[in-house]
Parts: C-alpha cells; structure tokens; sequence
C-alpha cells in the first residue's frame, strides 16, 4: 500500500498493462428505454493504448504541464481514458457535474482557467451558450452513442473519435512530484461560489485506503452509479479499482429502477451509496426477490441510523458506513465492528477530534465540529486554486475543520449529526431528518422523499418548520391528507412535517445529495404545490 501511494497514475497504467490480464477492470453500463443496457470496457492495456492516443491530442492541441481542461460528461469510459491521458501529459483535469449550465458553468470553467473541454453530446448546449464568456476555452472534443457521432457539430467541437490518434508516437508519461496537482475538484458551493480544490497525485492514490480499510478485495467487483465529477464515485471507486485492481462497474448516472438489474447480471458485490440515495432505493415498493442478489457490502456515506438494520435485513448486506471530504480527513466503519449509524475512527496516520468553538476538545457524548491532523500533529494540506485565505481557514489552529457538528461516545467512536448551520430545531428539539425520510418512505405512494426545514412560522429565532420534498408514484392522484394521518400514526408530533411539498423530481448534485436550496428557493407555505397539515 506504501508503494503504490507513491506511483503516480499515468505510471500505474503503463506498469500493469505489462502484466495485467485482459479481463475488463472497467465496465461502463448504459442503461437503455426498453429495460437492457449497452457496454463500454477497458482493461489495463486500453487504458494506456487510450490515454496515449488522447495524450497524443491534448499535446497536438498545445497544452503544456499544468495546463486545464474541463470533462464534462456522464460516466463514459472517455472520461477515465482522458483521467489518464492527462497524467501522461502531465495536465491538469477539471471533473464538472454533467448537469451544470448557466452562469455556473461559465464561473467554473473561467475560475481555473480551462483550455478546453471533453464533454457528452447532451451536454454541448448548455456548453455552447457559456462559451461566449469563456473566451480561453480553444478545443471542444465531444463524446456521443452511435450514429450521434455522424452529425455536424458547431465550431470549435469535433467529435472525440476523430480528434484522437491511436497510431503515433508514444508518449513518456510527464515526470511528477506527489504534491503535483493531478485534477481540480470543485465544491458545491452551498454558501457562495465553488472553490476548486487541488487534489494531488498522492492524494488520490492514497485513496485507495478507504477501499482497503473497508474490506474490499481484489475477489470482489465494485459498483456505483455515483457520477464521477464527484471525489466518492472518482477517488473511491475508480481509484480504488486502479490501484488495488478491483473489477468496477458504473452506471451512465444513478438510476432506481435499473438498479438491482446491473447488480445481478454483472455479479456485483459492493455497492456505493451516499445520503438521500439510502431513501430513494428503500422507498421502492418491496419485492420478494430484493434479497436474492450477490452483494455483499453497501459502502455508503450518510446511512441514517434508523435505516440500517431495516435496509441491511431487506437487501440482505454488510453496511460499511465511510466518512471524509475531499479535502482530507476519513473514518471507518467496517461491518462488525462500530455501532450502527457511527461513522467509525479515523485511518491510520490520522488523528480527530470533536472541538467546541473555543478549539476546546468536547467531553464523550458533547457536540462539536469534527476535526481532523495527522499523528505527527500536522494538519492536512488543503489548498484551493488562487484561494489561500479559504485554504489557511480550513485548516486554521492545525486542525482540517471539516464544517461538520458530530459527537465521540465513551468507547472513541465518531457519529455526524448534521452540518454546521444545517441543524433542524423545532419546539427546542433537534429533528433527525433522516428518521422522517425512513418512516415517509415507507408510503407506498412515495417514490422519493428529502426532508428539510424552513423558518419556523412562530417567528421564534432558530426555530425552523418542517418540509417533507415528496415526489408521488402517481402525482395526479396524490392524497395529502392521507399521507398527514400517515405520518401521524409513525412519528412523534414533534417530528411529523408541517407542510408537503410535491415536487417532479428533488434536484441533486453529482453525489445525488438534494439540493436544500433549490427545494427552500421554490418554497411557498401558499403555492399550489405545497400541502399544509391541519392539526393545529
């Protein structure tokens, strides 16, 4: 593990293709209208002969070391192909949730400077309406399905495919130091706009050891439909299944109903999941076949706690519940070991804490903000691009402040709570949402639920009022007053919502985290889609 901590990517390839198997590493699944799925692949081999030929293009294209382009696109195994191509080349690739447009889209490709752009079709134009206010971006290679590769494209696009070089001359693989920047990854940008988080080559090949501590072996093969913009699906799954030669399966983009589909037929023994998605699949209407599947293990990341055993007894899995950001900082909750709904302790090499606001550590079963250092008392090195001011406050003291309110028990293990600024307090209790999402998704007329809070109509400051984001099975014969009765047999009164909101879909970012803002932005107590109880 040591060693391959310290082999850049680029290296990594070039190594294994020499000795690897062509068994597929990396199955890439499309799901299709009719129910089956379409397949892209890649061993060790087409890694390399792919990157070579992308390298070869990104070099023609004039990009030099250091230089930045933008993916833009769903889970194509183009997108690992360029991941590779730009290591070899020794440039810098910047991962953009697929979904993106507007003025966001503008900022980011802006902020950090990108030269260009791989992106999917579908994506192209929201693209070319940004470009305008993006005069640096020189080359737009695009990545289509099929006959979608024939069509005229707008200057400056071109299609990928004939863009590439698979015959030239090889290209050396760049030399890097383990703090050379290998990509930039963007945050959500919740509370203003997204920082761009450097993430070295030894950073992410050091995220091999969530995958490890976790219990995965090379004997199992890994699945997720979490997008690759996003540092779980991009450090967790592709990096573990690189570096530690995992088989890994990925969906196009997550999808419920193709779901256990991909599992079965592909052998799947792991699966990543994260916040909403554990809702989202048990709310699915049960069928007697959910526990004849060959999973193993769900690697998830925001498991709530009264979901657990319910969601472990039904799909009939381990659950591995992970911790961390993408700027540092992990734990672990290896199945067996911490209690159920902890995120578990930190890796080796690491060291957290729980501090209160006067950096003061908290007593066993105090909350506070999880922190983190490593063991030799240094914090994690955290830098955003052309931000020192946001990177000296995030590990400010030598401490990596993760922005998250969490408590240690008795026995020294981590559990989250909820974000700083993002606590639910009504009638001078704290709400679990994710207690209130479990028991709404338990309807049968829920497809998907979110649960957040608004300012309570009381007018007492802090306290917030209950929303419970409900997407309907069938929206035209949605019955509110049923679902409130529901609620009220289920929940405590403290916990049942005040107002149902009925919403298409619940927006998500790349991680399928819901998007409390957008939902909170749309919320009116008297709009045409909002239900108000009447128990008052």
């Amino acid at each position: 593990m040591n060693h391959l901590s310290t082999v850049p990517l680029a290296q990594l390839i070039s190594e294994r293709r020499l000795h690897a198997t062509r068994d597929p590493l990396l199955t890439f699944v499309r799901h299709l209208p009719d129910g089956g799925f379409s397949t892209q692949h890649r061993d060790y081999a087409q890694l390399w002969e792919r990157g070579q030929a992308l390298a070869r293009a990104l070099l023609r294209a004039g990009l030099q070391p250091g230089d930045r382009f933008a993916i833009l696109m769903q889970n194509h195994a183009e997108f690992v192909d360029a991941v590779v191509a730009s290591s070899i080349a020794g440039t810098v690739f910047v991962p953009i949730d697929p979904r993106t447009r507007g003025k966001k889209l503008q900022y980011m490709l802006d902020a950090v400077a990108c030269k260009g752009v791989v992106v999917g079709d579908y994506c192209l134009d929201a693209l070319t309406e940004a470009l305008p206010e993006v005069p640096r971006i020189g080359w737009i290679w695009v990545v289509g399905d099929g006959a979608s590769g024939q069509r005229p494209l707008p200057a400056p696009a071109a299609w990928l495919e004939r863009v590439i070089d698979p015959h030239g001359e090889p290209v050396p693989c760049h030399p890097v130091r383990p703090d050379t920047p290998m990509q930039l990854v963007f945050t959500s940008g919740t509370t203003g706009d997204p920082k761009a988080i450097i993430g070295s080559y030894a950073k992410y090949a050091g995220a091999c050891a969530m995958v490890a501590a976790c219990g995965v072996t090379p004997d199992d093969r890994m699945y997720t439909g979490l997008s690759l913009t996003h540092s779980n699906a991009l450090a967790i799954t592709l990096g573990g299944s690189l570096y530690l030669g995992v088989p890994a399966v990925f969906s196009r983009k997550f999808t419920k109903s193709g779901l256990w589909h991909v599992i079965r037929h592909f052998g799947c023994t792991t699966l990543n999941l994260l916040g909403g998605m554990f809702s989202a699949i048990y709310s699915e209407a049960p069928d007697p076949r959910d526990a004849d599947n060959p999973l193993r293990m769900v690697i998830g990341s925001g498991m709530p706690l009264n979901l657990w055993a319910p969601f472990s007894q039904r799909f009939g899995v381990q659950i591995a519940e992970v911790y961390g950001a993408a700027e540092g900082g992990a734990t672990v909750n290896k199945p067996g070991e911490g209690p159920p709904g902890s995120i578990g302790r930190p890796l080796p090499g690491l060291v957290a804490r729980v501090m209160d606001k006067t950096d003061r550590e908290c007593a066993p079963d105090e909350p506070g903000e999880i922190v983190f250092r490593h063991a030799d008392g240094t914090a994690p090195e955290v830098r955003y691009w052309n931000n020192p001011q946001a990177s000296a406050e995030k590990t400010r003291g030598g401490w990596l402040r993760m922005g998250d309110v969490g408590y240690r028990d008795r026995n020294g293990w981590l559990f989250f709570m909820h974000r700083l600024g993002n606590e639910i307090r009504r009638n001078g209790d704290f709400i679990s949402p994710g207690f209130v999402e479990k028991e709404i998704a338990e309807h049968p007329d829920v497809a998907d639920v979110f649960v957040y809070g608004v300012s309570a109509s009381t007018g007492v400051p802090g306290e917030k009022d209950l929303v419970a984001a409900i997407v309907a099975r069938q929206p035209h014969a949605w019955n509110a007053a049923e679902l409130f009765a529901f609620c009220q047999q289920r929940l405590e009164r403290n916990s049942v919502p005040s107002y149902l909101q009925l919403v298409e879909q619940i927006p998500k970012t790349a991680s399928e985290k819901p998007l409390e803002r957008v939902l909170a932005k749309a919320f009116r107590p008297d709009a045409a889609n909002v239900f108000v109880i009447d128990s008052h």
